[in-house]
């Protein structure tokens, strides 16, 4: 009886003139045609006061979008009554990036101790002849947003800087100043010093021995020439170099032939102007000091490079205390004589570091990390031992290096070798549509 009660009193609640109930548990609204018209002109529930996206807001000035146009997709280039190439590529945006690209490093340290593009790496932007200290140079480019950076490979040497626009003019002063007149005091060369003999020590304990394995590949496939020239320095070199030596190294490698400076993001004209005021019309300061005494002139190197091939081995005690928690590993390079950047090949080269790619057994990510090359599906994918399997392309003026680093426990070494070796042979097998698709 409480159940039909129940049912009763629901039924009389939910019964109207536009409900009509069916069962305890379904009814219907009857709507006239007249009453869903005015449901659906209804104006919807507003969420914000904003505007809708699909609007403009009131009071702001008008968008200025990006587009295509040819003049700003272009290279200018040109050269300046001394010799100096000024490169650019104008850009949409607030930044700017200068850099200056010079012919130098240590392919042409040949009658030099090696080393000295070490040096220059560490010396680079410290005191000049207009900023007293290195916080003085960044503090004014920190003024624009920027940052400035130098690195020296083996047959270039760059320093750059970033910066809004707008400060385009004391970005090209700075870089003036740190490429043709550092002061290169003698503190700075014992910092130096100090900074390249903790870097050698530390290179033996760190777990990743690319640094070490560049140099001695190098080493073994130009042997005593050119690019098998070191880029560390030795610890034997560390006092050989100095104030002197270092000057007279500029003075005959940081030359306007020799150099090119590069912007992207700035008007030709304005850069052209800048470099001409702060490049060419102040002279280096070892143009105009004494700074490399008696030394004799020493001509710049212009040797071609030899590939020898060769081999070079190297035993590496870590102590303990470095490897605790980490894996004792032999490490591999083998290498072959690939191509310069100048030659028609180059892209072909590209295309088959990328199809090898590699990597660590630990890589995380899809295929945006390389998962899909063949040093990942053929190699640490299926030997589990396989620490690390990394392919490199190295391409240089006059000549190029093609290797490959690999990395496994001491008694998987033989292993090892064969299967990087197979791999480097199975380059010369077909290449299937579906790798040069990825």
């Amino acid at each position: 009886m409480a159940l039909q009660a129940s049912k009763n009193i629901t039924s009389t609640i939910l019964h109207s003139k536009n409900k009509v109930w069916k069962s305890p548990n379904h009814f219907i609204k009857r709507c006239s045609s007249a009453e869903w018209s005015n449901l659906a002109e209804r104006p919807k529930n507003k969420v914000t006061d904003m505007p809708p996206m699909s609007e403009p807001v009131k009071g702001l000035p008008r968008a200025v979008y990006s587009n295509f146009r040819e003049e700003n997709q272009q290279s200018k280039v040109t050269t300046l009554a001394n010799g100096l190439r000024v490169a650019s590529e104008n850009r949409f945006g607030e930044f700017c990036t200068v850099g200056v690209v010079i012919d130098s490093g240590p392919r042409y340290e040949v009658a030099y101790p090696s080393g000295i593009s070490h040096y220059l790496e560490k010396l680079a932007f410290n005191s000049t002849k207009y900023y007293p200290d290195r916080d003085e140079m960044i503090n004014k480019l920190e003024k624009h947003g920027g940052i400035c950076d130098s690195q020296a490979s083996r047959d270039t040497f760059m320093y750059a800087a970033s910066a809004y626009t707008t400060g385009l003019n004391d970005v090209i002063q700075l870089l003036a100043e740190a490429t043709l007149r550092p002061q290169i005091t003698l503190e700075e060369v014992e910092g130096a010093k100090q900074a390249i003999h903790f870097e050698l020590e530390t290179l033996l304990m760190r777990p990743e021995q690319e640094t070490i394995l560049m140099d001695m590949i190098h080493a073994a496939a130009y042997r005593d020439n050119t690019l098998g020239l070191p880029k560390l320095c030795p610890i034997q070199n560390l006092e050989k170099i100095d104030r002197e030596m270092l000057f007279l190294y500029l003075s005959q490698h940081y030359t306007p032939k020799r150099m090119v400076i590069a912007g992207v993001g700035v008007e030709h004209e304005r850069l052209v102007d800048t470099v001409q005021k702060y490049f060419v019309d102040i002279k280096p300061v070892w143009e105009v000091e004494s700074l490399f005494g008696k030394r004799p002139v020493i001509e710049v190197d212009k040797s071609i490079a030899q590939y020898t091939g060769g081999l070079e081995q190297e035993e590496c005690d870590i102590p303990q205390f470095a490897s605790a928690g980490l894996p004792v590993l032999s490490h591999i390079m083998i290498g072959l004589e690939g191509c310069s950047h100048q030659d028609s090949d180059f892209i072909a080269m590209c295309v088959l570091n990328m199809m090898m790619g590699g990597g660590g057994s630990f890589s995380a990510g899809g295929p945006g990390k390389g998962m899909y090359t063949r040093l990942y599906t053929n190699v640490l994918n299926r030997y589990h031992w396989m620490y690390s399997a990394t392919a490199y392309n190295h391409a240089y003026n006059d000549t190029g290096l093609f290797c490959i680093h690999a990395s496994a426990p001491p008694n998987y070494m033989r292993d090892m070798v064969e299967v990087i070796v197979k791999e480097l042979v199975n380059m010369t097998c077909h290449v299937g549509d579906q790798e040069l698709r990825i």
